[in-house]
């Protein structure tokens, strides 16, 4: 149940009987063979699923975050840390005022997690306010998923290549992890990773993904249930 989906009637009649939403943080960056907008599809998969079990609506996605290190890369769109923490907390001033109190934040990209301090920042304001955040790729429980198959999860290798994430055909070879000196510019990024993977295996088995995906979403509704950071 998107925001985009329903009328300003609709949004009225839920918030008489729940008060969560969910908001997507996502990016719009290179992730080598996949689509550029790859950390907005995969948490607005997991909120789409888990709105149709729990009818939470999905606010409208956040398509841009915090991605300064790799706009070397065309298709790199990125904000400014300032601008990233004030869209942010202007979207919540907003929802909040209209009746919201429990918010779940469904983070894509790690470059957005500076957002964090500015929302305890605003938890400290607003008593009544809530905020969950769920970084789906740093969960414990998909991190034990990718263990038990011997799999290492990083940026733009197996681990992001769902069916609905790729847009071209990915290389069948595995990718040497390269040598990272500390931070670097965007035009030394793009000098050390190359075609934009971090390393490791393109890609992985269906059953593997799919059991990531279905580790995640249980997780999600697990937040959506208990509300807690």
């Amino acid at each position: 149940m998107r925001f985009e989906d329903m009328n300003w009637f609709d949004v009225d009649h839920y918030l008489k009987q729940d008060d969560r939403l969910m908001l997507v943080l996502g990016a719009c960056e290179q992730h080598a063979y996949l689509s550029l907008l790859t950390d907005v599809k995969i948490p607005l998969a997991l909120a789409d699923a888990a709105s149709q079990i729990t009818n939470v609506p999905v606010a409208p996605t956040m398509n841009f975050g915090c991605s300064p290190y790799f706009l070397a890369y065309p298709g790199t769109l990125s904000l400014r840390a300032n601008t990233m923490m004030d869209l942010v907390e202007d979207l919540i001033r907003s929802a909040y005022q209209q009746g919201f109190r429990r918010f779940l934040i469904l983070n894509g990209h790690g470059g957005n997690d500076l957002v964090r301090t500015r929302l305890y920042e605003l938890l400290n304001r607003q008593e009544e306010l809530k905020i969950g955040w769920y970084s789906w790729w740093t969960s414990h429980s998909v991190e034990q998923v990718a263990l038990a198959n011997n799999l290492k999860p990083t940026h733009a290798n197996w681990l992001e290549a769902f069916p609905f994430t790729r847009v071209a055909d990915l290389p069948e070879d595995k990718k040497s992890p390269p040598a990272m000196p500390g931070l670097v510019g965007s035009m030394e990024a793009r000098s050390i990773f190359g075609d934009g993977s971090f390393g490791g295996p393109y890609y992985a088995d269906t059953t593997i993904m799919d059991n990531i995906f279905k580790t995640a979403l249980e997780d999600v509704l697990q937040l959506l249930k208990f509300n807690v950071t």
